[in-house]
């Protein structure tokens, strides 16, 4: 982010999923709901990633506002946030979600080292062995800071599923860039999972195949909420669970994700108090990708 340029919206966020969808919120709002922009341009040429090599020359040619995309830790952009008036918007996401889409991710993207398994994918997910770091300091780190950061706001990525079109109301006004009703129901309509499911510009489908394995997944894999039941087991549930405790026990933000022994894990695996009296415990204080699971 360039101090001559102060009023550039950023979002952060951790892994790839609500990056994707808020990338196309952000882009629709700036163009009222017009979705010209996001059927003819590529997302990262829209809302480059801050990290990668090509940003500065994107930056330079984009007209405002600008928006720009990052993973990066909070302790990367403080010094250029510091005094900056720079809109950040941050997304958070259920980190069981998130390490289960990761997992998928690295299946799907070349330049990641493929996990064996889910269960060893998750342990480098919990001990911070992934790209990015530790989920929990990431999250932290930047809600922490919040009261740094002149305009800072948080969303969730369920929040997003339940009440897209409220969501949309939200960020507008965030962004201080008010949509009429007609302009938000094409917002609506533009970034639902579905459209940006077979949108190209939106769905990495036009990465070249030696970067992305496009036969082995796809990068729009399911866009739900809670996924993560039907693949975590018991065991793997309940030890996320103490971790996600731990790492999160000062948070305002640990009540946002129950833990799945208050919720039910899978159909054939109801996560009891019974089984949670007598079950083993899991994983990821750490970080995710990214990937739109």
């Amino acid at each position: 982010m360039e101090s001559q340029q102060p009023d550039i919206p950023e979002t952060v966020y951790y892994t790839l999923k609500r990056t994707t969808w808020m990338q196309e919120m952000v882009t629709l709002i700036n163009s009222q709901g017009d979705p010209t922009l996001s059927r003819s341009v590529p997302n990262w040429a829209r809302a480059p990633w801050l990290e990668q090599y090509y940003c500065p020359e994107v930056l330079s040619s984009m007209q405002e506002p600008r928006t720009l995309t990052t993973h990066m830790p909070y302790s990367a952009l403080a010094p250029a946030l510091k005094d900056s008036k720079a809109k950040v918007i941050y997304i958070g996401r259920n980190p069981r979600d998130v390490a289960v889409s990761s997992y998928h991710f690295c299946h799907f993207a070349k330049f990641m080292p493929t996990p064996a398994s889910f269960q060893e994918y998750l342990n480098h997910f919990l001990q911070g062995k992934v790209h990015f770091g530790s989920w929990f300091d990431h999250v932290k780190s930047w809600t922490d800071a919040k009261e740094d950061i002149q305009n800072f706001f948080f969303i969730t990525y369920e929040e997003m599923k339940q009440d897209l079109r409220g969501s949309i109301k939200r960020v507008s006004s965030f962004l201080q860039r008010p949509l009429v009703d007609s302009e938000i129901t094409a917002s609506e309509q533009q970034c639902s999972f579905a459209t940006m499911k077979n949108n190209p510009m939106v769905n990495y489908t036009l990465v070249p195949e030696e970067i992305m394995s496009h036969n082995s997944g796809k990068f729009m894999r399911k866009g739900a909420s809670g996924d993560w039941r039907n693949t975590f087991t018991v065991n793997q549930s309940l030890v996320f669970d103490a971790v996600y405790e731990a790492q999160m026990q000062y948070s305002p933000l640990r009540t946002l994700w129950p833990n799945a022994t208050d919720l039910q894990v899978a159909t054939k695996c109801p996560v009891t108090a019974a089984s949670a009296s007598s079950s083993t415990c899991h994983v990821v204080g750490h970080q995710d990708l990214m990937g739109c699971s």
